[in-house]
């Protein structure tokens, strides 16, 4: 069952995979200094399921608008469930409540496995080869993320609170690792991506609410301006803007390549904290900025899947 979509396009130049690959970088490089706005208050679990609630409402309304069928078989939609599970839901809880535990950086650095987990993943389900240049780049560019907070990973103790954290933070890439290997099969097999990801993303929802009101977590909401506007941002685009872009990108070039962007968005979000927060170089995180850069050049130049 195919849906009519305009993100799946049978033509797509390499210029247009750069921008795919870029717009969710710089945007979830960015969503960093947002989700620091969303913890307070209101729980972390009921946070996320706010920000995709609202995201899912704002993709529906567009496939509303633009015409784009949202009717799906029982079974797509089984699938399109374990979606939301995996990549809105879960992933993002675990993460959210990771930095409860761990500096924002460390956070940064066990996300960045990422890239490896879509590599084996895409290996061992759909017997994508790695190639060369892309586990080479992959390997520079985690090593350059390492440097760049070298400070958080030094300054690691193994104690219960950050064992918890680092735990929570595996967790969760290895959960969005998966979610970005159903995707792909989701997407490569017909589905549109904005109407998948809009019921994926409802599906999201509902889950992580529901699983709020049987937990008797209280549905609280922040109407403070910093929780109201990072919302906001984080559900039109670090939500809607980011995944759209980099789900497409998947289902173009594959998870494996796609993941890369795990790496680039930790220094997205350095280069952000300079700009707002006033962080500091040093010469060691101006070192893995520039293995993250030749990492990418890598990644970005190596021919064939990945």
């Amino acid at each position: 069952m195919s849906q009519a979509d305009p993100a799946a396009s049978p033509a797509h130049p390499v210029s247009t995979d750069l921008v795919l690959f870029v717009v969710p970088s710089v945007i979830w490089g960015t969503t960093w200094l947002a989700i620091k706005f969303q913890l307070g208050r209101v729980a972390p679990e009921l946070s996320v399921g706010w920000r995709f609630a609202a995201a899912a409402l704002l993709l529906v309304g567009w496939c509303l608008w633009r015409g784009i069928p949202l009717r799906f078989a029982p079974r797509q939609h089984a699938w399109l469930a374990s979606l939301g599970v995996l990549l809105f839901g879960l992933n993002y809880v675990l993460v959210y409540r990771s930095e409860q535990h761990l500096a924002s950086g460390l956070v940064a650095v066990l996300f960045s496995l990422l890239v490896f987990g879509n590599l084996l993943g895409a290996r061992l389900v759909f017997g994508t080869p790695v190639p060369r240049a892309v586990l080479g780049g992959a390997l520079v560019g985690v090593g350059g993320v390492a440097l760049l907070f070298w400070p958080e990973v030094r300054g690691f103790r193994a104690g219960a609170g950050q064992a918890v954290g680092v735990a929570q933070g595996v967790g969760a890439t290895v959960i969005a690792s998966a979610g970005n290997l159903v995707s792909q099969r989701l997407f490569r097999g017909g589905v549109g991506v904005i109407p998948g990801t809009a019921v994926a993303m409802g599906w999201a929802a509902l889950l992580v609410l529901g699983f709020c009101a049987v937990t008797g977590l209280p549905f609280a909401f922040d109407l403070r301006p910093g929780y109201v506007l990072s919302l906001a941002y984080l559900s039109a685009f670090g939500s809607v803007a980011a995944f759209v872009s980099f789900l497409t990108l998947v289902k173009r070039v594959g998870a494996g390549r796609s993941g890369y962007t795990a790496v680039v968005i930790p220094v997205v979000a350095m280069l952000a904290s300079t700009l707002f927060e006033g962080y500091r170089w040093t010469m060691v995180a101006v070192l893995g900025m520039g293995l993250v850069l030749l990492g990418t050049v890598l990644v970005l130049r190596a021919r064939g899947p990945g």
